[in-house]
C-alpha cells in the first residue's frame, strides 16, 4: 500500500516570520493534492522512488510567500534549502553602495539556497525575493544535508541544477559584452518569456517592471522605456503598467538565431 504523502503545512506569511491567515482544511487537502503531483515531476526529485521522495520531503515545511518578500539575505548563514512550488521569485544583489542588481528569476522547480548542502557552513552569497505569491517547500540544513548522504540522487539533481544556473549567468555576461542595450534587452525579454511567460490571448505574458529589466539587461530605465515604445508601435509587444505581452518576438531582432528564438518560448515546468 502506497504512503501517504504528509507535510507541514504552514500558514500564509509576507516573510518567514508572521502568519497571515490560517489553512483551512479543504485549502489543505486541495494543496496536498497539487503538492503531490509537482513532486513526483519535480528535478530535485528525479530518479528517486515513491518511498524515497517520500522520506525526502517529510521533514520539509510548506510555506505561502507573499509577493515582495525576501526569504533569504545575502550574508546570512545559509541554513535552509527552498524549493519553489508555485509563483516565482528572484536572486539580488545589494552593492557595497547600495544598488539593487536583479540576477536570475526562478520559476516553479528551482531551488536555491544550495549553498547549505556544503559540509563547511557558509553564507548566501546572494539575496532572494519572492516576485508573485508564491510557494515553497523549506528543509533546515541538517535534514537536507542527513537527506543528500542517504540519497546520493538528491545531491546530483541539485548540482545539475545549480550548474544550469551557471549557463544562465554565462549567457548573461555573453550577452553583455556581445550585444548592444538594444540586443541585450531583447535577449532579457524572450529569456524570461521562456523562464517565468504566462499564456495569454495575444501571446506570452510576463509580470515585469520597467525597473527590472532595465537592472537585468544592465541598461538605463529610459532606455527600457524607450525600446518598448518602439516594439509596441511595431506590433512586437503589448505594454501594459508592470506587464508586457509579447506578441511576436521574431521582430525583436532581424538574427533570430543570434538568441536562439523559436515557436515554443515556454520553459517546460514540472
Amino acid at each position: 500500500m502506497p504512503r501517504r504523502l504528509e507535510l507541514q503545512i504552514e500558514p500564509d506569511r509576507t516573510s518567514l516570520g508572521e502568519p497571515v491567515r490560517s489553512f483551512s482544511g479543504i485549502e489543505r487537502a486541495s494543496s496536498l493534492i497539487s503538492l503531490s503531483h509537482f513532486l513526483s515531476k519535480a528535478r530535485l526529485l528525479q530518479g528517486l522512488s515513491t518511498s524515497e521522495r517520500d522520506a525526502v520531503i517529510a521533514p520539509a515545511s510548506y510555506r505561502h510567500l507573499s509577493a515582495t518578500s525576501v526569504v533569504m539575505d545575502q550574508g546570512e548563514p545559509a541554513d535552509r534549502l527552498f524549493l519553489l512550488v508555485t509563483g516565482s521569485a528572484r536572486y539580488f544583489f545589494i552593492t557595497p553602495d547600495g544598488r539593487k542588481v536583479g540576477l536570475l528569476w526562478l520559476v516553479p522547480g528551482d531551488i536555491f539556497g544550495v549553498a547549505c548542502l556544503l559540509s563547511a557552513p557558509a553564507q548566501f552569497i546572494v539575496s532572494t525575493e519572492v516576485t508573485r505569491k508564491s510557494g515553497v517547500l523549506v528543509w533546515q540544513r541538517d535534514a537536507i544535508r542527513t537527506l543528500a548522504r542517504q540519497y546520493p540522487r538528491l545531491l546530483e539533481n541539485a548540482l545539475s541544477i545549480a550548474s544550469d544556473y551557471l549557463v544562465w549567468y554565462l549567457a548573461t555576461h555573453l550577452s553583455l559584452i556581445c550585444h548592444s542595450a538594444r540586443e541585450r534587452l531583447a535577449h532579457v525579454v524572450v529569456s524570461l518569456a521562456r523562464g517565468i511567460g504566462q499564456n495569454c490571448p495575444d501571446g506570452i505574458c510576463l509580470d515585469v517592471t520597467n525597473e527590472q529589466l532595465a537592472n537585468t539587461a544592465n541598461i538605463t530605465p529610459f532606455t527600457v522605456s524607450r525600446l518598448l515604445s518602439e516594439w509596441q508601435r511595431n506590433g512586437s509587444i503589448l505594454k501594459h503598467r508592470g506587464k508586457i505581452v509579447l506578441s511576436h518576438p521574431e521582430r525583436l531582432l532581424q538574427n533570430r538565431s543570434k538568441f536562439g528564438l523559436n515557436v515554443k518560448l515556454r520553459r517546460e515546468t514540472p
